[in-house]
């Protein structure tokens, strides 16, 4: 699933959800959702769903670009152990960028030297 180093992109079958990447270009615009943050904690995927069609999963310092059809959307970001869930409205031939962080919680290390877990939550915020 990946192209080249550290950047994935992946996109939804049209059979899979006749919301995400079924229409034609006119009538699409874009989501795009990236892993790079130097507050990362580099643990741990993050899966990615529109509308609750699973498009991919992100590791620190990829990338995932989906095609979607202009209207009203759920992006969801999970680190299996937190999601986050955004509403948001895309406009043919719009392109949303956004960034998702897994970050580690106050008791998070002491946690991980005492069980080897703890636990991490996950942010996503749009860019502009």
């Amino acid at each position: 699933m990946s192209e080249g180093a550290g950047q994935s992109s992946i996109y939804a079958m049209e059979s899979e959800s006749p919301r995400v990447g079924s229409e034609a270009p006119e009538t699409t615009g874009t989501i795009t959702i990236r892993r790079k943050s130097p507050e990362d904690v580099q643990q741990r995927q993050i899966i990615v769903k529109v509308d609750g069609t699973n498009v991919g999963e992100l590791f620190y310092g990829d990338t995932i670009s989906v095609p979607v059809t202009a209207g009203h959307h759920k992006l969801k970001v999970d680190n299996t152990w937190n999601w986050k869930t955004l509403e948001l409205d895309v406009a043919a031939g719009e392109h949303l960028r956004f960034q998702t962080v897994s970050r580690a919680g106050r008791i998070t290390w002491f946690l991980v030297s005492l069980f080897g877990a703890g636990p991490i939550y996950v942010s996503i915020e749009r860019e502009e």
